[in-house]
């Protein structure tokens, strides 16, 4: 196996290290591992829903180096969020023209460095990012992020991104003027469940089409974001439901004439392919509830459970055999010396009674948004550590 480490790929090479056991003989903990050949089984079930879609994977959800080569070999393009980001997707995959900047907050040395290596396409919403754009990426085509309600997501992404429909069609006509390439992007929130959360900001996106064309253009491409859902506790519908609602507001609305299109998938691609194990530390009982303490906590990876927003599977076991048995809820909790590291109290997962310390959790579908998320040593506890296999 490999092991990489929790923010950012290293070279190729270097993947391979000593994987640290315990007295058991069993991996320590907490440990992330990433199955590769699932990775690939997602893409192509996301490519075959979304026929005709570039998917530009979006790689903060997981960035490590043997993620990105699985995803290159299947045809992937990326979508950015930073400088750090686009240096090592050039180090996997050294074509900038299919890399996205997707992020709308931008330093105007990042936006300088991202065009010195060749990207050429930026997300934008607002004037002020306009004109940093105008005057350091002349000629790149510009994405104007349009806001979305979030609703039916689980991680909504709040009011930090995207721009009214008037504010909108400005940045639109703005950045025609000065010669740039236009195109209309949105996201509907991650691990989202509603398959119709994507017709909304279409119809949206057909007016706004309408004024681009007024002015004498077209858009150059459609990106649909990401949203797509991993299989955490809650039931979601499968992907080709949500491929199927998708293309046909796409017809509705912008068809049969389309522009080319684009989508940001990142949950969807790793997160079904993660395993997390974690060593449970402590059950106690406290003010008649049961807690459950584990190796693993809202700093060393799991930040998404914040305000309960996304539920993990869980399952338990011992020496590597399932703890089966009556069940009962429990609040989980975190190892470090910090208050709000609780990940659930509302959620109540359902844990075997006769869990007890030294039995190991299996947290399901984790694969995106938890060794990016880990911190570097918050209490003095190590990074979330990453094995693919």
């Amino acid at each position: 196996m490999s092991i990489a480490p929790p923010l950012s790929p290293i070279p190729r090479q270097q993947h391979h290290a000593e994987l640290r056991v315990g007295p058991t003989g069993a991996a320590t903990t907490p440990m992330l591992t990433v199955d590769l050949a699932t990775v690939r089984d997602s893409y192509r079930q996301l490519q075959a829903a979304l026929p005709g879609v570039d998917l530009h994977y979006a790689v903060k959800a997981n960035p490590s180096e043997p993620v990105l080569y699985v995803l290159l070999d299947e045809g992937a393009r990326w979508d950015v969020a930073s400088p750090g980001e686009i240096d090592a997707v050039l180090a996997v995959d050294p074509d900038p023209s299919r890399i996205s900047y997707g992020n709308t907050v931008k330093k105007a040395v990042d936006i300088a460095h991202a065009h010195a290596r060749g990207v050429r396409r930026f997300a934008v919403d607002c004037d002020a990012e306009l004109d940093k754009l105008i005057d350091l990426a002349p000629g790149a085509t510009l994405l104007v992020r349009i806001t979305t309600s979030g609703a039916g997501a689980d991680w909504a992404l709040g009011q930090k991104f995207g721009c009214d429909e008037v504010t909108a069609g400005r940045l639109l006509a703005r950045a025609l003027t000065h010669g740039h390439p236009v195109g209309i992007c949105f996201h509907v929130g991650s691990q989202q469940h509603d398959v119709t959360a994507w017709d909304e900001p279409l119809a949206t996106t057909a007016r706004l089409r309408t004024l681009v064309r007024d002015h004498g253009s077209d858009l150059a491409v459609v990106d649909l974001g990401g949203g797509f859902p991993a299989h955490a506790a809650d039931p979601t519908p499968d992907v080709s439901s949500f491929g199927t609602a998708i293309m046909a507001a796409v017809g509705r609305h912008l068809g049969p004439d389309v522009p080319p299109l684009m989508a940001e998938p990142g949950r969807v691609l790793v997160a079904d392919a993660g395993t997390l194990e974690t060593e449970v530390v402590l059950v106690s009982e406290r003010a008649g509830r049961r807690w459950v303490y584990v190796d693993v906590g809202l700093f060393s990876g799991l930040a998404e459970t914040m305000g309960e927003a996304i539920r993990y599977r869980i399952t338990a076991h011992r020496v590597g055999r399932p703890l089966q048995g009556r069940t009962a809820d429990v609040v989980l909790a975190g190892p470090t010396c910090d208050s709000v590291d609780v990940l659930y109290q509302q959620h109540r997962p359902q844990l075997p009674v006769d869990l007890q310390a030294g039995d190991r959790l299996r947290i399901h579908a984790a694969g995106a948004y938890t060794t990016t998320y880990s911190s570097v040593g918050f209490n003095g506890f190590a990074p979330l550590r990453e094995v693919h296999r």
